[in-house]
């Protein structure tokens, strides 16, 4: 039985979930003949109550990475996560992260250690259902044409509310309530962090060094009543679409609100669902949905990327 050591930056809802599944999958674990130690969980607050394993290592310092063989990034934002995992990947160890505003903005810094196979991140794109995966390997056998997506489940649940009725006004403040949208919601409702993830898909079947910059934004902050009203009479939803395809001599990505047919794919899920319609010239249409966000759900994505890197798979390489 050999010891793996795993290191955690961040404890909120997500990194509580990891830490209960690696115990919950100790079985899988010991299939493989390791032993998971977690060296250190990174927080702001050492001294605040948490729901974490007895024992957990909590702290405030983060100098437990030097004894980490692979660390798992759940810190969410820019900056903080760049500085912590930049010498980490510098020397050679892997990273795991559901941070796709890290992997959209700081591409240049990130894209050698994405080649040499130091980054996975199954979880940053529709949290526990498995696009990058499939894009990054057996997908990449078909010619890609287009993919369009729904890709955040606040804008998702917020457009439904007003199917019912609700002013965007009320549906967001519902879906605040919620937890569903962060305080303040911009990220989500204006289309931001849908471009982020339609960002690192589009570095799998289209560009390898794709640029968030190039990614056309809209939310749906202007979505009226009457727009949702006028689409229903015409048989079709209103859905904050992530698309890419192929115009004016390249590569065109766009995130906007769209009317699409009620028997469209995208339309097709629950209220807070993501979904995405991947097309190829081999494979045809393929669909993917599923859970986009929540805490076991992400977390199962980030501890699968963590069974790839024990088995020996390397993490999500893009085209190069």
């Amino acid at each position: 039985m050999r010891t793996v050591t795993v290191g955690l930056l961040g404890c909120g809802t997500v990194g509580q979930n990891i830490l209960h599944l690696l115990k919950r999958r100790q079985g899988i674990f010991d299939d493989l003949g390791v032993r998971i130690e977690v060296t250190g969980v990174l927080v702001r607050d050492a001294s605040k109550t948490r729901d974490v394993p007895p024992g957990t290592p909590l702290t405030c310092d983060p100098a437990f990475l030097q004894e980490s063989s692979v660390v798992i990034e759940v810190l969410g934002g820019i900056e903080g996560p760049l500085a912590l995992l930049l010498p980490y990947l510098r020397s050679g160890r892997p990273v795991i992260t559901a941070n796709k505003a890290l992997l959209a903005e700081c591409w240049d810094e990130l894209r050698e250690h994405a080649l040499a196979g130091r980054l996975y991140y199954e979880a940053s794109v529709m949290a526990g259902t498995p696009v990058i995966g499939p894009m990054s390997t057996v997908l990449r056998a078909s010619t890609f044409t287009r993919l369009q997506a729904v890709l955040n489940g606040t804008c998702n649940y917020i457009l439904t509310q007003m199917e019912g009725g609700k002013t965007y006004a009320q549906a967001l403040a519902e879906a605040q309530a919620l937890g569903y949208a962060e305080d303040p919601p911009t990220l989500d409702v204006g289309g931001f962090d849908s471009a982020h993830k339609l960002t690192v898909l589009a570095r799998f079947c289209a560009d390898g060094d794709f640029p968030y910059s190039a990614v056309q934004v809209q939310g749906i902050e202007g979505v009226t009543l009457e727009d949702v009203a006028a689409a229903r009479a015409a048989g079709e939803r209103i859905k904050l679409v992530a698309e890419l395809c192929q115009g004016n001599g390249g590569w065109q990505a766009s995130v906007a609100p769209r009317r699409l047919p009620a028997t469209h794919p995208l339309c097709n899920e629950g209220a807070s669902r993501n979904a995405l319609v991947y097309e190829g010239e081999e494979c045809g249409s393929l669909i993917f949905a599923g859970g986009g966000a929540g805490g076991m759900v992400t977390a199962s994505a980030m501890v699968g990327d963590l069974l790839d890197w024990l088995i020996g798979f390397p993490g999500h390489v893009p085209l190069h």
